[in-house]
């Protein structure tokens, strides 16, 4: 009964959602495309040209977001979910740690570096605090060291992160490959959320 009724009161949240509302308004797949505009109208890390990895993409929202502003550029999206066909998209079903999937990518990238590479990734939450949070944690080390080895000089680094144990460790070791590192709470994530985003810029290379 708890759970129906706690489902319930998040459907009613959801539908009655203000970002939800907009999204279905401008195209967007999910209200997260908002989070990822505010930090991109702050930081302006998307431009014409570029060449974008938006790991764990699904349903596609950032990658819309993506191909708008890197008119002209590429984005590769990458996630073990399939997601519908986005135009502009190359889109690899899998998992990124695995070298099948990146090899898939290497070949797609053709030896160029990446510009940008962004990660929305959380994990499949189980309700135990330790356990998820150590997932998370998990997820954006994965995504920290996909950037590492794929991201140009100078290139930037938005990863989502849940503040907790291991958070501190997480930001200072991503703060060891950026010239700067910020954190960023957009308007678009709930407040009741322990989500943020750390954003590296000026990747050292």
């Amino acid at each position: 009964m708890k759970r129906t009724k706690t489902s319930k009161a998040w459907m009613m949240e959801h539908v009655n959602d203000a970002y939800v509302q907009r999204a279905k308004a401008e195209g967007y797949r999910a209200r997260a495309a908002y989070k990822l505009l505010e930090i991109d109208d702050r930081d302006h890390l998307l431009r014409p040209g570029m060449t974008v990895v938006d790991l764990g993409a699904a349903p596609g929202s950032w990658s819309q977001v993506a191909v708008k502003r890197c008119a002209g550029g590429r984005v590769f999206a990458l996630d073990l979910l399939a997601i519908e066909p986005i135009t502009g998209v190359d889109f690899i079903q899998g998992d990124f740690s695995e070298d099948r999937v990146l090899d898939e990518l290497t070949a797609g990238l053709g030896g160029s570096r990446v510009d940008v590479v962004l990660s929305d990734m959380a994990p499949n939450m189980s309700g135990i605090e330790l356990t998820d949070q150590a997932r998370s944690i998990h997820l954006a080390e994965l995504a920290l060291d996909f950037a590492v080895n794929h991201l140009r000089e100078g290139g930037a680094f938005v990863v989502k992160v849940f503040q907790g144990a291991g958070f501190m460790e997480f930001r200072e070791e991503a703060r060891q490959h950026f010239r700067t590192l910020a954190v960023r709470k957009p308007k678009a994530s709930r407040d009741r959320s322990p989500e943020v985003y750390l954003l590296g810029t000026g990747f050292k290379g």
